[in-house]
C-alpha cells in the first residue's frame, strides 16, 4: 500500500516517513462496522512494512463515534467475529512495532477512544470531548478499553469514567492522563505528524524496544530490570547504538534510518 491509496474506510497519505491512516466515514462520523475495523487492520499491518511512525486519525468533525449501532447484531457468532477483530487491531496498535499517534479532534467515543487510548500518544484539539459511552447502549467496554485506559489514567479515574459513562472535556483528557497533549482545534493532524516525525527520526529498535518494556505483562520491579537489561544488551550490539555513540563523539546528529 502506498501514499494516496485508499483501502475501504481507511484513507493513506505519507509524510515523509509518516504513514497517515485516516478512518474515513465521515458520513457516520468514523462509526466503524465489521468491513470498516477489517479495512484499518489491514492498513496497520501494512505500514508496518512501509513506514517508521504511524498518526491515526478521523475525516471530518469527529476522531470516532465508536462502533457502528445499526450493524450490531445479537448473533453470538456474528459478535463473536466482530470482536476478534477489533481485538486484532488494538493488539497491532499496542505491540505492533511502530509508534503511533492518536490526533483526535471533535471527540472519541467507545471504540473510538479505545482506539485512541490504545496508541502511544494522543493529541487532541482543545474542543474535543471523550467518553467510553459503551454503558449507555447496556454494553461494557471493549477494543481493550479496560486494558488501555487503567494504564493511562490509573485504575480508580478507569473505573469512574467505564461505570458512569460520562462525558470529559479535552483540559480534563490531558490532566487525567487520556490525552499528552491539547493543541488549539484543527491543528491535531499537523501536531501529530510533527511528533510521529520526530518518533521516526529515532533508532527504531530503541522505540520498540521501550513500547514492548511500558506494555510488558510483568511490571513487577524484577520483570522490568531483566526486560530493560535484555534490550540494552541487544541494543549496545546493534549498528543503530554504534551510529549514536559515534555520532556524539562526533558532534553531529545520528544518523538513524540511514544506519
Amino acid at each position: 500500500m502506498s501514499s494516496g491509496e485508499r483501502t475501504g474506510a481507511v484513507r493513506v497519505e505519507d509524510r515523509g516517513h509518516v504513514r497517515i491512516l485516516t478512518l474515513d466515514r465521515p458520513e457516520r462520523r468514523n462509526a466503524l462496522d465489521l468491513a470498516d475495523r477489517l479495512d484499518l487492520l489491514t492498513a496497520l499491518r501494512a505500514a508496518e512494512h512501509e513506514a517508521r511512525a504511524v498518526v491515526l486519525t478521523g475525516a471530518g468533525s469527529v476522531f470516532s463515534a465508536g462502533g457502528d449501532i445499526r450493524s450490531m447484531s445479537q448473533d453470538r457468532d456474528v459478535a463473536r467475529q466482530r470482536l476478534e477483530v477489533v481485538n486484532a487491531v488494538v493488539r497491532q496498535l499496542v505491540t505492533g512495532d511502530l509508534p503511533i499517534v492518536a490526533a483526535v479532534e471533535g471527540g472519541a467515543y467507545g471504540l473510538g477512544l479505545a482506539l485512541a487510548a490504545a496508541c502511544d500518544l494522543v493529541v487532541a484539539g482543545r474542543s474535543a470531548t471523550f467518553s467510553t459511552s459503551f454503558g449507555k447502549i447496556g454494553l461494557g467496554p471493549d477494543t481493550g478499553l479496560a486494558y488501555t485506559l487503567p494504564r493511562r489514567v490509573g485504575q480508580g479515574r478507569a473505573r469512574e469514567l467505564l461505570l458512569t459513562v460520562r462525558t470529559f472535556d479535552a483540559v480534563e483528557a490531558e490532566r487525567i492522563g487520556a490525552v499528552e497533549t491539547v493543541v488549539e482545534d484543527g491543528t491535531a493532524l499537523d501536531h501529530a505528524v510533527e511528533l510521529a516525525s520526530r518518533l521516526a527520526d529515532l533508532s527504531a529498535p530503541m522505540v520498540t524496544g521501550t513500547r514492548r518494556l511500558l506494555d510488558q505483562a510483568d511490571q513487577s520491579l524484577d520483570g522490568v530490570l531483566e526486560a530493560e537489561a535484555d534490550l540494552q544488551v541487544e541494543l549496545l550490539a546493534g549498528r543503530q547504538f554504534a551510529e549514536g555513540r559515534t555520532a556524539f563523539l562526533e558532534r553531529r546528529r545520528p544518523d538513524f534510518i540511514g544506519a
